[in-house]
């Protein structure tokens, strides 16, 4: 891996982020103020980046930082994917001191099973006692906060 990870919210590209993001099939077309309130509600997040200073990773957790965290927006430019840089993410975030109580870790995928395996993660067990309340996507505009 040849990627700085760090929790510095202040180091965070909009620009980047929504670049990786909007390409994604959970969040095509997604704005910068989407992404800036996510950041803004989020417990921790997590950047990635090269040795020129471009972002090239991102990912955040959702978090009461006691019980609960629900890890999301997982995400590595793919010029620089199977460098191992999405796992260092996750597990940073896991091993974060401000979430060192959270025994219950979530997240969703489709196609990357394989990377949070190696993160300790596996299918929910007991699935019937989990719920959802889905809904769509409302359209947003970019100037919307």
């Amino acid at each position: 891996m040849n990627a700085e990870i760090s929790a510095d919210p202040a180091r965070l590209r909009t620009d980047d982020i929504q670049g990786m993001l909007a390409a994604t099939y959970w969040s095509p077309g997604i704005t910068k103020n989407e992404i800036a309130k996510g950041i803004r509600n989020s417990a921790l997040v997590v950047g990635a980046y090269d040795e020129n200073g471009r972002q090239v990773g991102f990912c955040r957790v959702i978090s009461d930082k006691t019980r609960f965290a629900y890890l999301l927006d997982v995400i590595v430019a793919p010029d620089y994917r199977h460098r191992g840089i999405g796992q260092a993410m996750v597990r940073f975030a896991m091993s974060h001191p401000d979430l060192k109580d959270v025994y219950q870790w979530i997240l969703k995928t489709s196609d990357a099973h394989g990377v949070y395996g190696k993160c300790g993660f596996a299918p929910l067990a007991e699935t019937e006692k989990w719920m959802g309340n889905m809904k769509p996507r409302p359209e947003r505009r970019e100037f919307e906060g």
